[in-house]
């Protein structure tokens, strides 16, 4: 594992550009589960499959990058979705390309406080792929399901820093733990010599992602609609992780209501009561 940072930006996308990337322990077991159903009954599907992939963030990632690799010159559509991906694979190819699959816990062993970082940021992917949903249909973008996968792997770089330079990804939490106005990206900076930004738009080029996925990512285009859905989303849960009346949450809630009421064409009033609708 990395303990000490990469050069830069070329160094950290070759390094992770073949780097493992690890399961939750629950998409392991349960995708051995359905392995082993195809094989006695045959009755696994792509919506079936999909539904266990779009509950790990590092699953959907994996899923995605497989198919691009797999991507022909004949191919006209790219797999934006993972049901599209796994559809495209087919269902003997998915396994096949997935037979073990290495999990967090294992990757992370003797190293809680990684762990405990890594499914830190999970928890909150999952949220905000929630909210950027409930953005996308609310104003009925027919990429909702495009823009959901987009905001959940937001975050991926991070998420590998967790797994494959946890030393260093504790040294930034800890320098945000200290001072919540300090901006992520010049943290990274700091810490890394990059910004994960960067990191990520470097590696789904390199992997070949689909354009929309990718450009749906890039916080440094936020003037277009769909990526200024997953923008919001990605920062009004990162600001609320610790719950919505902490003071970091309280500074931060009115500048991104008021950028969430102009994105939906609402009241800010309207806007804080969708977000606490989507947040259930």
């Amino acid at each position: 594992m990395l303990s000490q940072p990469l050069p830069h930006l070329k160094a950290w996308t070759e390094y992770f550009q073949n780097a493992d990337i690890p399961v939750l322990p629950t998409t392991a077991e349960e995708l051995a589960m359905l392995r082993v159903a195809e094989e006695e009954r045959g009755n696994v599907d792509a919506q079936i499959l999909s539904q266990c992939v779009a509950a790990d963030p590092l699953m959907t990632l994996k899923v995605l990058i497989e198919c691009a690799r797999r991507r022909t010159a004949s191919r006209i559509t790219d797999a934006e979705t993972v049901t599209a991906a796994i559809v495209l694979m087919g269902i003997g190819p998915f396994f096949r390309a997935f037979g073990t699959l290495p999990t967090l816990s294992e990757h992370l062993a003797g190293q809680p406080q990684a762990l405990m970082g890594l499914q830190r940021v999970l928890r909150r992917s999952f949220r905000a792929a929630n909210l950027a949903l409930g953005f996308a249909v609310h104003r009925m973008d027919e990429d909702a399901a495009v823009i959901q996968s987009a905001a959940l792997i937001h975050d991926f770089a991070e998420m590998l820093l967790w797994c494959h330079a946890p030393t260093l990804a504790l040294r930034i939490a800890q320098i945000q733990q200290q001072d919540h106005a300090a901006r992520s990206s010049i943290v990274q900076k700091t810490v890394l010599g990059i910004e994960l930004c960067d990191l990520e738009q470097a590696l789904m080029k390199s992997w070949h992602l689909p354009e929309l996925l990718t450009r749906a990512t890039d916080d440094k285009h936020a003037d277009h609609p769909q990526v200024k859905t997953v923008m919001l989303a990605t920062r009004i849960a990162r600001h609320t992780q610790d719950g919505w009346n902490t003071a970091w949450a309280q500074a931060a809630l009115p500048d991104d209501i008021a950028a969430v009421a102009e994105l939906l064409n609402l009241s800010t009033t309207s806007a804080y009561s969708k977000l606490l609708e989507l947040e259930g």
